[in-house]
């Protein structure tokens, strides 16, 4: 062997390709294919190339022969040569130098032009049943995401198929059309049903047929007079219509890539299995047979933090996943905070532990109607002044957690934490996945570098075993039970219980049992996709806590440093509302939101019934919907199914002074709220009434906080498509809250703003 390069014809390339050298010779060429891009190239072409002849001759019929008559050996005759004991060498030969050929006249045709003044059309034709199916699912793609615009064209004569039944069609390649590179090449390759690609401009030149019974046409001359040549017009062809997809591929790449984004956004939603439960929008109530309202306080966030994170991705939110009461508290109010000298009988001599403030006034959304709005404030406690802190992390490191917006987060926000303990406090971690682990015992905050440090090397993986993670944080907490201190456990996690105890009724057990060790419970949702909020809510409700939502780091800020001694410190539990309403006022009523907090009217006095906890400074706002009595009668206010007025109702007149003033119906009174609440370690509650009488305000008039609320609420009912939601528009909603920016501490209410602006794009 010279040292000069192979030239691309040289035979020993195409015997080294069918494995026809001795060892030697093989060896030899290898070592020069090794420094020989050419010859490495050729090589891979003639190795294509033979596949190709390959499959199409093990798709013909092979004929009938006879079968070869014995050969007497000649122990005399001469061995013949290697290369020659293949006996059909020069056709294959003869075949490969002609398909050779017939690629380099393809590949120096002019490169695609963009052409969108020309449609192309595909003429698909009748194929094996078996490929029938296999069609089907890129047919039903296709047709999935069909477009208009053609992407593109070849400078060839148009390509034709025979006009044939009954698969024939006529499809437009657009760049929705486009389907992946894989299936690009499924498409076009030999072993899949041919298709005949047509390109504007004149009619075919000639059309053959393929071993596929599938027919495509050609007008290269000198492609169709070399395969002839050759006896390989088949595979000529094939050859084409490989070149033709390829094509096709390159131009249609950047479309297939967007359609097959489409596709993954689709799985995206098809795999959603986030969980939120069923609430049935509280309805209007007679007056007369239902004077008493009873609900639990909440001061959760979570439903509006959540719904802003699908409102930001143009989605709209799921209708159970938002709930008013929730929408309206995540903002500060500037309600009226308790005075230091405001101790009552019913507080025992202490100083009350929150205050409330009441406001009456047109309802927006219906004129006719008026807008009740309640409002507690909490007490303040500094940094200084809050009980030392017994804090258990307990976090999920599951494998569902592995998302930017889970564990990362997650860590983020605790360190932001840290930053606001003092170094009195103690903090302990528990991680749970497939199984529950102490990843850093109790440790005094002064060593703030160990607990850092835990935090960072957190890392997710494996099932949610959330139920043994919720044991073994308990049991941390009550090891480390500071007397008339904070006992808290925060836990972190996205819901996705699927290992051990899953069952939201079991869980929902399991806290309400861990809570009767006076050990409070935060629990921080993160993340989406396999969100359960349904779960995290009842958790946090039977666990004497709040429940948050953290979607971004400025959530985390706002839980975690701007609002965090209302996160862990608890000024008082189980509080209780009761309005009852006077029926000489009031015709019907309704509570916004609250449908999961709804209390029977004899739970009220019941001090073994559960409610929800007040932190420190939080405020918690109520709104009722109130049709007054001489209102004019609309289908809203009714009540449907009304019973008959009661017969032996006590009626009180003004000069019969012996009844008193039962119902106090000749009053102006409108209402009266009676709050029930416990001491944060108490077992025995105190109750604390205030009057409301109805002064006839218009919406005009009302407090900035009073519009604020309403617009949130006028908000809540359309994204919920509220029966209730009267004349309540994105637009208006958005006039409401712009007159209640006034001290919008935080910026929140200004982001509202943009919200309702997104949510109008997103809800039709």
């Amino acid at each position: 062997m010279n040292a000069s390069k192979f030239s691309p014809e040289d035979p020993k390339l195409t015997a080294y390709v069918l494995g026809e050298l001795d060892a030697t010779e093989q060896a030899e060429v290898e070592a020069r294919l090794r420094d020989d891009p050419e010859a490495r190239a050729a090589v891979e072409s003639i190795r294509t190339t033979t596949q190709w002849i390959e499959g199409a001759l093990t798709q013909e019929a092979l004929p009938e022969v006879e079968p070869p008559r014995a050969e007497v050996e000649d122990p005399y005759r001469r061995p013949k040569a290697k290369i020659l004991n293949f006996p059909r060498f020069y056709f294959v030969a003869g075949t490969l130098a002609a398909a050779c050929f017939t690629v380099l006249v393809v590949l120096q045709q002019p490169a695609p032009k963009p052409m969108l003044e020309k449609e192309y059309t595909v003429l698909e034709l009748p194929v094996a049943a078996s490929e029938q199916a296999a069609m089907a699912a890129v047919d039903e793609k296709k047709a999935d995401l069909h477009g208009s615009a053609a992407i593109g064209r070849v400078d060839q004569p148009a390509v034709l198929a025979p006009p044939m039944e009954p698969r024939q069609q006529r499809v437009e390649i657009s760049a929705a059309d486009a389907v992946t590179e894989n299936e690009v090449r499924q498409f076009m390759a030999p072993s899949a049903p041919a298709a005949a690609v047509a390109f504007g401009g004149s009619a075919p030149a000639k059309a053959g047929k393929d071993n596929n019974h599938s027919y495509l046409a050609t007008n290269s001359a000198t492609t169709t007079r070399r395969a002839k040549e050759a006896q390989s017009e088949a595979v000529g062809m094939k050859m084409r219509a490989k070149t033709e997809g390829m094509a096709l591929e390159r131009m249609s790449k950047r479309a297939a890539m967007q359609a097959v984004g489409s596709w993954e956004m689709e799985a995206d939603r098809a795999m959603n299995t986030e969980a939120y439960a069923y609430q049935q929008e509280n309805g209007f109530l007679n007056a007369v047979q239902n004077p008493l309202s009873t609900f639990s306080i909440d001061v959760d966030t979570a439903s509006y933090a959540n719904v802003r994170r699908m409102l930001n991705m143009g989605q709209r939110p799921p209708v159970d996943a938002v709930r008013i009461e929730e929408l309206v508290n995540y903002f500060p109010y500037h309600y009226a905070a308790p005075q230091p000298g405001s101790a009552t009988p019913a507080t025992s001599g202490n100083p009350a532990p929150f205050a409330a403030s009441m406001e009456v006034a047109e309802a927006p959304w219906a004129p006719a109607h008026r807008l009740v709005r309640i409002g507690l404030k909490g007490h303040e406690v500094s940094l200084a002044a809050r009980p030392a802190a017994n804090l258990v992390f307990l976090l999920d490191v599951s494998g569902s957690m592995d998302q930017p917006n889970k564990l990362p987060l997650v860590k983020e926000s605790l360190r932001l934490l840290m930053g606001k303990l003092r170094a009195d406090d103690r903090v302990a971690i528990v991680t749970y996945a497939g199984n529950s682990g102490l990843a850093l015992p109790s440790t005094p905050v002064r060593r703030a570098a160990e607990i850092l440090g835990a935090i960072d090397e957190l890392t997710p993986g494996g099932s949610t075993n959330g139920a043994m993670g919720i044991q073994l944080a308990y049991d941390i907490a009550k090891a480390n039970f500071v007397n008339d201190g904070i006992n808290r456990v925060i836990l972190c996690t996205d819901g996705d219980f699927n290992v051990g105890v899953t069952s939201e009724g079991d869980l929902t057990r399991l806290i309400e049992e861990k809570a009767q060790s006076k050990v409070f419970l935060t629990v921080l949702g993160f993340g989406m996709g396999n969100y359960k909020d349904a779960t995290l809510e009842q958790l946090a409700d039977k666990g004497n806590g709040n429940y948050g939502y953290i979607d971004s780091r400025r959530e985390a800020e706002k839980l975690l440093v701007e609002q965090v001694n209302g996160t862990l410190v608890t000024i008082a539990k189980d509080v209780k509302l009761q309005v009852e309403f006077n029926p000489a006022q009031v015709v019907s009523y309704r509570l916004i939101g609250y449908e999961n907090r709804m209390l029977k009217k004899e739970d009220f006095n019941n001090d073994k019934i559960d409610a929800g906890e007040i932190g420190a400074g939080h405020t918690v706002t109520a709104l009722y919907e109130i049709v007054p009595v001489g209102a004019e009668k609309s289908e809203e206010g009714m009540v449907k199914g009304e019973v008959d007025e009661l017969k032996y109702r006590v009626v009180t007149r003004p000069s019969d002074k012996s009844q008193g003033t039962s119902h106090k119906e000749l009053t102006a009174e409108l209402l009266t709220l009676k709050v029930r609440f416990k001491a944060p370690t108490g077992d025995v509650s105190s109750k604390l009434e205030f009057p409301l009488t109805d002064r006839g305000a218009a919406f005009a008039e009302a407090s900035a906080d009073f519009k604020f609320a309403a617009a949130v609420a006028g908000f809540g009912m359309i994204l919920r498509d509220s029966p209730h939601k009267g004349l309540a528009t994105f637009a208006n909603v958005t006039e409401w809250a712009q007159a209640g920016l006034e001290d919008d501490v935080g910026g929140y209410r200004s982001e509202f703003l943009g919200l309702v602006g997104k949510a109008g794009a997103v809800v039709q």
